[in-house]
């Protein structure tokens, strides 16, 4: 029996190893919907989009106008939903802002103020081009969200404390103004 020469052996292995190696993931590795919606930059794209939709939307400019909140304010909202959206698509980013519901605690968000962000997100996935199916499967994650976020209305019957009163003022004057524009 012929025997090969060792230095052709480690020949065969390291070739073998580079093919390996160069393959990446597994052909049969599913795209997970981080990699359908474009990955970091896809998820950049969608979120700017969003914020800028969000400043100019007349039903709640008033918790993203530029007149309630400087370029900082914009800057963390984008940083904090990029983290966000990346981390429940499963993506590589982890979220550490605060949870859902201390972030918009007393902010007085109601139904209708939630149905509005959420059909501005869809806006801004159609524009840079999200497919209706992965649109669909991102909402899908981030409708468990609404229960923490909304916090129904403001001025309701139990709003009979001095402060709720007078954040509820505050909050209807600001409706009425961004309405107004």
């Amino acid at each position: 029996m012929r025997r090969r020469p060792v230095g052709a052996k480690r020949l065969l292995v390291a070739a073998l190893l580079a093919v390996c190696v160069g393959c990446g993931a597994p052909p049969w590795r599913e795209a997970t919907l981080y990699d359908d919606l474009g990955a970091e930059a896809g998820i950049a794209r969608i979120v700017s989009a969003l914020v800028e939709r969000l400043a100019g939307d007349a039903r709640i400019a008033h918790f993203f106008g530029p007149a309630h909140l400087d370029r900082s304010d914009f800057d963390r909202i984008e940083r904090g939903l990029s983290l966000q959206l990346c981390q429940l698509a499963d993506g590589p980013c982890r979220y550490d802002g605060g949870s859902m519901r201390d972030v918009h605690r007393d902010l007085g968000i109601r139904e209708a103020d939630f149905d509005a962000l959420v059909e501005d997100l869809q806006l801004a996935m159609d524009l840079v081009g999200v497919s209706y199916s992965v649109q669909f499967r991102l909402l899908a994650r981030l409708a468990p969200l609404r229960r923490e976020i909304v916090e129904g209305d403001p001025c309701g019957p139990f709003a009979w404390s001095k402060e709720s009163r007078t954040r509820c003022a505050a909050r209807e004057a600001l409706r009425s103004e961004a309405g107004a524009r």
